[in-house]
């Protein structure tokens, strides 16, 4: 029957369903997802999101880390929690026969999570470390700097992780705050799948939901990026050059244009070998050995980003060449000849993305987390076979904020005076 969306009334609250029965493997699978749970709602507490999705890795206050890790073990039930910019996850992944002991588990980890002190000084120890690597990881550097400067003053400039201080700062009470806030019935979506029954689904479902307060909703702001051109550079000691650039995109989650998008960036930047950047940057020049930009499109932000990798003294070269690739492309369009290629992969590529359970899962969820009529995916892509060259390069045309780019570069100290510099 393919997945499915169905809504369980629970307190009063309508809560989503999406299902998908396939029981050619004897295993199950169960997501609770929360929205408005990610950590752009982390307010004054930088990383707060992503460190209470790992104190819910700790096990329950009555077992124990080791002790609930055990009880999953026993049962080759695997259960994690975690977070994205928006959402909160929590997810559970059994053999068939142990799909309701995983269910009660779960239930159990939502009523008493270990919340302790000894459990947050554990987490926090290892957030700190891996901020403390992430520091020498230019590629998250730079990445990081491009979108504080898209996003300044919002959200979205500070890293999901947090910083070391902000971490160190979180308090037991604070993270108590976060999931007693986060994890509510007003906010849930139950996305289930495998070697189960829908109506095993729904009476295992409507029993771990009853135990969530109804909660408040909350709301999402949308972020769009800073329209003025800027570049930063960050001088460390590294061989390589490391260039993060990005714009704004006037396109939002829902908008009909975005069969256009998908298509004008995969010839731009996210179709590899044949793109207009890879084919300029590496295969005619050299510069680097990839190169692409891509347009993110959520509910809570729109922007266009690429980047690329270069030798020290060809920085200025690769900087000059994409903004003439961009430039030629706003200005110039595509051929019809790149276009056809397109269709041909992005239609071709379509099995593909629907081969798996998770992966078919994952597209429903997101249609309806985006506000979509289910099937909206198929009907994209009718839309994209029907696209004429005409069309495409108008819409190409009427973007011309693509064009101004911010950059965020690491590059080596020796070879840049000024620490940073804006323009």
């Amino acid at each position: 029957m393919g997945t499915q969306l169905d809504f369980l009334e629970i307190k009063g609250v309508k809560v989503p369903l999406i299902y998908e029965q396939d029981t050619r493997l004897p295993i199950s699978s169960m997501q609770l997802i929360f929205r408005n749970g990610g950590s752009i709602m982390d307010g004054d507490h930088i990383g707060l999101a992503k460190l209470s999705a790992k104190m819910m890795n700790e096990g329950t206050k009555s077992l124990g880390s080791i002790g609930f890790a055990k009880a999953l073990d026993a049962k080759a039930i695997h259960m994690s929690a975690s977070t994205g910019s928006e959402t909160l996850v929590l997810e559970m992944g059994s053999l068939k026969e142990e799909f309701a002991v995983g269910i009660e588990l779960l239930r159990t980890l939502l009523q008493e999570p270990n919340l302790t002190e000894e459990s947050l000084g554990k987490v926090k120890a290892v957030t700190i470390g891996s901020i403390t690597r992430k520091e020498n990881d230019y590629d998250y550097v730079a990445n990081q700097l491009l979108k504080s400067m898209l996003f300044a003053k919002t959200p979205l400039a500070e890293p999901a992780v947090g910083t070391k201080e902000s971490v160190e700062a979180i308090t037991t009470d604070d993270v108590k705050r976060f999931l007693k806030g986060h994890l509510v019935l007003s906010r849930a979506i139950v996305v289930v799948g495998g070697d189960v029954t829908h109506e095993a689904v729904r009476e295992h479902a409507t029993s771990l939901l009853e135990t969530l307060e109804i909660g408040n909703a909350g709301t999402l702001k949308h972020y769009m990026a800073a329209a003025t051109p800027q570049e930063q550079v960050l001088l460390r000691t590294t061989d390589q050059a490391y260039v993060y650039f990005g714009s704004p995109y006037a396109l939002k989650v829902g908008d009909e244009a975005y069969h256009k998008a998908r298509v004008a960036t995969y010839i731009l930047g996210t179709g590899g070998f044949g793109s207009r950047l890879m084919e300029e940057i590496r295969v005619k020049r050299g510069l680097a050995y990839s190169a692409y930009a891509r347009v993110n499109v959520s509910n809570s932000n729109s922007y266009f980003m690429g980047y690329l990798q270069t030798k020290i003294d060809s920085l200025d070269e690769a900087k000059s060449t994409v903004n003439e690739v961009i430039d030629l492309f706003v200005s110039k369009g595509v051929t019809e000849e790149e276009l056809e290629q397109a269709k041909k992969f992005l239609l071709g590529s379509e099995p593909l993305h629907v081969e798996t359970l998770s992966q078919r899962l994952s597209r429903t969820f997101m249609e309806y987390y985006k506000g979509e009529d289910l099937g909206h995916s198929k009907a994209e892509l009718e839309k994209i076979r029907a696209l004429s060259l005409d069309d495409l390069n108008a819409y190409i045309r009427e973007h011309k904020e693509i064009m101004e780019l911010s950059f965020a570069i690491v590059t080596q100290e020796d070879d840049v005076k000024d620490e940073s510099s804006d323009k």
